[in-house]
């Protein structure tokens, strides 16, 4: 096989490759609420008055991604990895149009957000960082009851 020839078929691989892999994740939705969202720990008073302030921010930011992530959302879902089909709203280029804006809004939000509080938020009280971070944990944990409502 001479070196053209070899090139030519690399070529027609690495461009099937490539289609195949584009063809798959076109085919793939985006979920209402995506799989990284979710709280490993719930902390207790004590536990999170013997932190670190900067461990508490990190804790404080994080909540606050999962709560804006998953609030707005919860009338579809309220659990990670659901998505439209799941729920027999039809795939469509304008419902998905439309969840993809959701998801970018979002998480432009999300940045601002957390570049604000990575200004302001160090000057916090130290008390009232642990009492937002408890509240917070409490709403996240009260999802685990919201289909009681319905």
């Amino acid at each position: 096989m001479t070196l053209k020839s070899k090139i030519i078929k690399l070529t027609v691989a690495i461009l099937l490759i490539t289609t195949l892999t584009n063809a798959q994740k076109k085919g793939e939705q985006p979920f209402i609420i995506s799989e990284d969202v979710a709280i490993s720990k719930y902390h207790d008073r004590e536990e999170l008055e013997n932190m670190q302030k900067g461990q508490l921010l990190i804790l404080y930011n994080r909540r606050i991604e999962v709560i804006i992530k998953i609030l707005p959302n919860i009338a579809f879902a309220t659990k990670p990895g659901i998505t439209m089909s799941s729920l027999g709203i039809p795939d469509t280029k304008e419902n998905r149009s439309a969840l993809e804006d959701n998801i970018d809004a979002t998480t432009t939000y999300f940045e601002n957000t957390i570049e604000f509080q990575k200004i302001v938020l160090p000057y916090s009280d130290k008390n009232n960082l642990i009492s937002a971070i408890l509240f917070y944990e409490e709403t996240l944990k009260s999802l685990h009851t919201y289909d009681d409502f319905n």
